[in-house]
């Protein structure tokens, strides 16, 4: 059957009732009555029957779908008034109430929406993002953990830009303004915060489009702030998305395609189809980029369930592709009505073959003075580690380097195409028979994917083995960037043995790993 003998039902969330003076960020939520009216346009334009609901909680979500006889839900839901991240969850009780659900799922969704537990999970993809560090409620800012250079203060879980300013862009040396900014956003916002480098001053927006199992790029955008001064901050901040009478939304305007030479076009779009892919991501994903002066794309945010209003940046890379609103309604349809069937709607994402690493082209040596800058850098660019863990693995580097093969620690570089790819360091516990700690391992974001850790792990456990140990203990962390790196040594055979609660700092767990050799 087609999309055309299936009623659809248009669900979003209803805006604050807004009496006398609005409320901050009203603006943000009303958007979305323009989302509602445009899809709702197109279905006409299909002659598929459809029929709007707003909702004001997710418990009210329930008892609409009873009664609802569509068999389709257009999900236009972006938050709630109360408890907003509860909006990730409408996709698993359409499906709970088996109703095809357009948009990202909730796994997508969730991990999307907190910026730090996205940013690990992309990073742990091999995939660029900016390094920084997470302030919780009530918490201090550490002032080593704040990234040098200028940075941007910003919540971990608010979408819209809502919460961005120029204010919120800081010399990182500046800690009493930095603090200020942050305790700002824990009143109003009352969740984590995220300290990151503020990269460059040119903005991307890359919109995918899925039409079954293919996966197209839309034309590139990029703003335009040429009309800013040089001392103001180059955002997209609210009011650029939202205040109509601001300088900045009237001098933020999209340059599509946007001016890029094309092998740094290629590599914008295979970085957004690569996220999209770590994310689990359906039917349509706006991925937002900062270029450094180098030019190198640096992904800010994915969003999976992007604003599609006809003023929004993703209608205009629809316009751009020139692809009628109406077929981008019936694509999404099509693959939600797909997936409730069971039916394969999952793209393939283009990639480079994986190469092997039996193949001669890695090899595993002690490691030497030369090895000391380049495994500082690759431990920089995975953006798991602070300046001050930074600090320390310099100190170990040092100790390893000065002491050889016959010191504490046994350090090992592995080099790929003549290039140093990963690093590994381990010594005996003391005061133990037989017991070796993992200290550091880490792999550059250019070779991730490829099981290089998984390699330098089994190197390492059979240089421990031949020295007479028969235990390994690796620790870790307990932040969520940190969900994919425990998993890892999971995979691999560790098991969690013991769990030291805010150890490395309030609400940052030690986690203890164990391996039997």
């Amino acid at each position: 059957m087609k999309i055309r003998d299936y009623s659809v039902l248009v669900l979003f969330n209803l805006p604050k009732s807004v009496a006398g003076a609005p409320e901050p960020g009203h603006e943000s939520e009303v958007g979305v009555l323009a989302e509602v009216a445009a899809v709702s346009q197109a279905l006409g334009k299909l002659n598929i029957q459809c029929r709007t609901a707003g909702i004001r909680t997710l418990r009210d979500l329930p008892e609409l779908l009873m009664k609802a006889p569509e068999t389709l839900v257009f999900n236009l839901v972006e938050g709630f008034q109360v408890r907003p991240e509860e909006a990730s969850l409408v996709p698993a009780v359409c499906q709970a109430f088996a109703k095809g659900c357009t948009g990202g799922n909730t796994p997508a969704l969730t991990m999307a929406l907190n910026k730090w537990q996205a940013k690990g999970i992309l990073t742990q993809a091999g995939l660029p993002c900016p390094a920084g560090t997470v302030v919780l409620p009530g918490q201090p800012v550490l002032r080593a953990a704040v990234p040098a250079g200028r940075v941007i203060v910003k919540p971990t879980a608010s979408d819209a830009s809502e919460g961005i300013d120029e204010h919120c862009v800081l010399d990182g040396a500046d800690l009493p303004r930095i603090e200020e900014a942050v305790q700002r956003l824990h009143r109003q916002f009352g969740q984590p915060v995220l300290i990151e480098p503020f990269v460059g001053h040119r903005e991307l927006n890359v919109s995918i489009l899925q039409r079954g199992e293919d996966l197209q790029v839309l034309p590139l955008a990029e703003i335009d702030f040429s009309a800013f001064q040089v001392e103001k901050p180059r955002i997209v901040g609210y009011r650029a998305k939202w205040i109509a009478e601001s300088f900045e939304y009237n001098n933020t305007p999209r340059i599509i395609p946007a001016p890029l030479p094309d092998e740094q076009a290629e590599k914008v779009r295979e970085y957004a189809r690569r996220a999209w892919q770590a994310l689990g991501c359906h039917d349509c994903v706006r991925v937002d980029f900062r270029l450094t002066e180098e030019g190198e794309p640096i992904i800010l945010e994915v969003n999976p369930n992007p604003d599609v209003s006809p003023g929004a940046g993703f209608a205009a890379a629809l316009e751009a592709a020139q692809i009628p609103y109406e077929d981008f309604v019936a694509a999404v349809l099509s693959n939600a009505l797909d997936r409730l069937h069971g039916l394969k709607v999952t793209p393939t994402v283009s990639a480079a073959k994986p190469r092997s690493l039996t193949d001669g082209s890695v090899t595993f040596r002690f490691t030497t003075g030369a090895d000391r800058d380049p495994i500082l850098e690759l431990l920089k660019e995975t953006n798991f580690f602070r300046p001050d863990e930074i600090e320390v693995a310099a100190q170990v580097l040092d100790e390893a380097i000065a002491t050889g093969p016959t010191g504490h620690y046994q350090s090992f570089t592995a080099e790929l195409d003549g290039k140093t790819a990963g690093w590994v360091c381990y010594g005996p516990t003391p005061c133990c028979l037989g017991t070796f700690d993992v200290y550091w391992l880490g792999v550059s974001p250019r070779c991730q994917g490829l099981g290089l850790g998984r390699a330098l792990m089994e190197f390492a456990e059979s240089g421990i083995r031949g020295g007479g140990g028969r235990l390994v203990i690796v620790e870790t962390a307990g932040r969520a960037i940190y969900d994919s790196t425990r998993a890892f040594y999971q995979r691999i055979g560790y098991f969690e043995a013991a769990r030291l609660a805010e150890f490395y700092a309030s609400g940052d767990d030690k986690i203890v790993y164990m391996k039997k050799l």
